[in-house]
């Protein structure tokens, strides 16, 4: 098998901005993976939130041989090396985890959803991100998602309360709130949560810093609507002690290393009684697909990423009414287009 790979500024529509920063393009690296003339497609979106750069990816990747493996078939055994190269770089090897599933589905002649065992009518309805911005840029963006009957709303600075107001106004449907570890003590998040139930929120994702646990915990038993983890549940192993504090999990391919960790983590939080998203970095049509293949095992979907840019590479899986509508080709059934 040969490996290769390009990198890639994904463009924005809107400049997107949540706790941490703003940002207007992300850079990301297209991934190929050839065997026999067949090329299976991955991404890599990394975040320095979790130790990644463009560069990270890329030294990676160079460190990377799969000449050495002669069957794609051999997916433990590959990926198993792959993630025995370095710890960390969880986009970098979920770029590769993501190509070997689509070089390993084109093989075989059916869609990713179908070695799962998945009904492809069972997808979710994905949100819409709405980033922190100004009313009047809120206003314009909530038009502009329309067409999709969920809006996930990121807060967790001084203007939150400014955000939904500005929504409300304008319409009633449903809203899934991101604060992004942006409210820094359980009572400020307390306060926060109570009237975000008010305002009919369904759901509050990542309210608190990753580290404390022990805050979320106390919390919980507090509200009313379901805490998810987003920033500190990045592997399997994070899946046990978050059940301790939240009601579910937000899985990220680029975080769990691909759709192998996924549906691993997907099956352990289930066993734990645990709701689970699944959820996306700003992506092109690839990483988005990738995580829209393994969705109808969720229960909430945030497959937007590739929503949010001007320039897809890639056509993949579709959205319409907000519901995620697969394609039927092999693979990840993605098309080439850039």
């Amino acid at each position: 098998m040969l490996l290769k790979y390009r990198t890639f500024e994904l463009k924005l529509k809107h400049p997107f901005k949540i706790t941490r920063g703003v940002r207007t393009s992300n850079w990301v690296v297209l991934i190929e993976v050839e065997h026999d003339g067949v090329i299976g497609y991955g991404e890599a979106s990394p975040s320095q939130r979790y130790g990644e750069t463009i560069e990270t990816v890329q030294n990676f990747l160079n460190k990377v041989d799969l000449s050495k493996f002669n069957d794609p078939f051999n997916l433990e055994e590959i990926l198993n090396y792959i993630d025995s190269i370095e710890p960390g770089n969880t986009s970098a090897k979920a770029g590769i985890d993501i190509a070997l599933h689509d070089l390993i589905g084109k093989l075989l002649k059916i869609p990713i959803y179908k070695l799962f065992g998945l009904n492809k009518e069972k997808t979710p309805i994905t949100s819409f991100t709405i980033g922190i911005d100004e009313p009047n840029v809120i206003e314009r963006k909530v038009r502009e998602a329309e067409e999709y009957p969920i809006l996930k709303v990121k807060l967790g600075l001084e203007n939150d309360e400014e955000i939904i107001r500005t929504i409300r106004k304008i319409t009633d449907k449903l809203i899934r709130v991101d604060a992004n570890e942006g409210w820094k003590t359980k009572e400020l998040a307390l306060e926060k949560i109570k009237w975000l139930q008010d305002e009919g929120v369904e759901l509050v994702e990542q309210p608190m810093p990753a580290n404390d646990l022990d805050s979320v915990a106390w919390l919980r038993d507090k509200v009313d609507i379901p805490i998810i983890a987003d920033e500190n549940c990045i592997r399997l192993y994070d899946v046990p002690t978050l059940g301790k504090a939240y009601d579910g999990i937000n899985i990220k391919l680029m975080k769990s290393t691909g759709i192998r960790e996924a549906i691993k983590m997907i099956n352990t939080a289930r066993a734990m009684n645990m709701k689970i998203m699944i959820g996306c970095m700003i992506e092109s049509s690839v990483g988005i697909t990738a995580g829209a293949q393994i969705s109808p095992l969720v229960d909430f979907a945030d497959l937007d990423g590739n929503l949010l840019i001007t320039n897809d590479p890639f056509e993949g899986v579709k959205v319409k009414g907000g519901k995620l509508i697969l394609p039927d080709e092999p693979g990840l059934g993605v098309k080439k287009l850039i």
